[in-house]
């Protein structure tokens, strides 16, 4: 007899208020699959984006679609040779699959066993659900593809947001010197994180301002906002410096060290971050948790760009 679950799902691409809560069926359980009853799924900015379908053409979709990427729960099934966890332990991850179609805004969710982690214990099921997909772009934007080291100079364009939040955390725990730039009600928040400085992108040229903190320029400007903040702070950077946005490809910089960023499932950097939260070394913070019939207002809140803290939905 086929599993049914309760989910949100849309139809066809009307933004977040076409998503609507219904019953599907789970999917079959494949091998080397793990069938997850979700707990917390943490809303990000590109939920919203899905739903008005400007991916459509950069990944194929299929209708129905349930929103959301970022999950924490238990494993209640195991396919064959999904071995690395058992039945009832405790795990999250980043669940982006090739195919846009099975999200984490749902009662269950069947994925690859290699996509897991287990969750971090010292913190709530839903702040862990709110870590993957923002921490993993945090993690791979500074450490795998900015090479980040101790000591360095680094620059976060809207900093005090999902993604920025961890990076100004995963920048000091590497022994890096950070500036968070965001609206001046985020400065407290940025300094809480551990920033260094702080600076106020409106009525402001951010590159002077970060001149004038550190004349020699910085090492790696982390771009989490584009558009003319960007471009402003490129006269910060230094000569042998490096930009890395997950926004912006890069095409109207072609002389500058530029990488582009779009955020890959990694179960070992998961680890990592899981025990740099055990460590108190990153925290999350959740602002607002809704219902799972509330998944289409909590959408229309993450699109407006302007939260503090993560927004988490429980199925």
């Amino acid at each position: 007899m086929k599993r049914e679950m309760r989910a949100a799902k849309y139809d066809e691409f009307k933004g977040p208020k076409g998503v609507e809560v219904g019953t599907l069926e789970v999917p079959e359980l494949k091998e080397g699959e793990i069938l997850v009853k979700i707990k917390a799924a943490g809303v990000n900015p590109v939920d919203a984006v899905i739903t008005n379908g400007y991916y459509k053409d950069m990944m194929p979709h299929s209708f129905p679609i349930i929103p959301g990427w970022d999950f924490a729960g238990v494993i209640e099934e195991q396919g064959h040779a999904a071995r690395r966890f058992k039945v009832g332990d405790e795990v999250f991850a980043y669940a982006r699959r090739p195919e846009v179609k099975w999200g984490t805004f749902a009662e269950y969710i069947v994925i690859p066993e290699c996509y897991v982690a287990k969750r971090p214990e010292n913190i709530s099921v839903e702040a862990a659900s709110a870590i993957p997909l923002a921490g993993l772009t945090a993690y791979q934007s500074l450490y795998q593809y900015g090479k980040l080291s101790e000591g360095q100079k680094l620059l976060i364009l809207g900093a005090s947001g999902g993604v920025g939040s961890f990076g100004i955390q995963l920048a000091k725990a590497k022994g890096a010197e950070v500036i968070g730039v965001a609206s001046s009600k985020n400065h407290d928040y940025m300094k809480s994180l551990g920033a260094d400085h702080t600076i106020e992108y409106k009525d402001s040229d951010v590159g002077k301002a970060v001149k004038e903190i550190y004349p020699e320029g910085v090492d790696l400007i982390f771009d989490c906002t584009s558009g003319d903040t960007l471009r402003q702070s490129l006269g910060s950077l230094r000569d042998s410096g490096k930009v890395v946005s997950i926004l912006n490809q890069g095409d109207d910089f072609p002389k500058i060290d530029f990488q582009f960023v779009f955020v890959e499932p990694n179960a070992l950097q998961l680890d990592h971050l899981r025990q740099l939260v055990g460590d108190g070394k990153v925290k999350v913070q959740v602002s607002s948790v809704f219902s799972l019939e509330e998944v289409a207002e909590a959408l229309e809140q993450i699109q407006t760009l302007h939260t503090t803290g993560k927004i988490v939905i429980r199925p």
